[in-house]
């Protein structure tokens, strides 16, 4: 895993794509027992090179209501977006994930994460490659289905930026019904016996 990571912190496979150069963000170990899949860090996070360090970061902890340092412990939560670095901005948010980070890290990285339990898998793009999901499909309608995937032990989950305020004050039954299961699982994950 270590040599892995080592790797994939020093990828430079789209350096000529991204505007503020290579800086692969993840937090992965073996013995993790949540995962969470995401898009690409936005650009704060590219600066201070920590996984959800802004304030997507503090919805999404408040979402799943642990603390900062449980978040952050590797042994116990896998943070692999589908691009590793942060791809740009236009029209007002950031550009997607890269096309190459995910086919050429994740086939030798997710193997590794054989202990996980939940696999947390945030917004259209993570979706998109997590759970097969078609262009076409709107994220509502996917995370209206998170009683589908969970069996398999996925959540899909709305990206908590800000910017989607209004899309969970129009899904009231995202706070009311997959938020508590949510929470459950994801302290379940956390305390089940390695």
């Amino acid at each position: 895993m270590d040599t892995l990571l080592a790797e994939i912190r020093a990828c430079q496979i789209c350096a000529a794509h991204l505007p503020l150069g290579p800086r692969p963000v993840l937090q992965a170990s073996a013995t993790a027992r949540l995962l969470i899949v995401s898009q690409a860090p936005g650009r704060k996070v590219h600066m201070s090179g920590v996984p959800f360090d802004d304030v997507s970061g503090d919805r999404l902890r408040e979402w799943m209501q642990i603390d900062r340092d449980t978040f952050y412990d590797a042994s116990r939560v896998a943070i692999v977006p589908m691009g590793f670095c942060f791809p740009g901005s236009a029209h007002g948010g950031d550009l997607p994930p890269r096309p190459e980070c995910a086919p050429t890290w994740h086939p030798r990285l997710l193997p590794l994460l054989s202990q996980v339990e939940l696999t947390l898998v945030i917004g259209q793009y993570a979706q998109m490659g997590m759970l097969g999901v078609p262009r076409g499909t709107r994220l509502t309608d996917t995370v209206q289905r998170w009683r589908d995937y969970l069996p398999s032990g996925r959540l899909p989950l709305p990206h908590p930026s800000p910017r989607n305020r209004p899309w969970v004050m129009h899904n009231l039954w995202f706070e009311a019904e997959l938020l508590p299961v949510l929470r459950q699982r994801v302290a379940a994950a956390l305390t089940a016996p390695r």
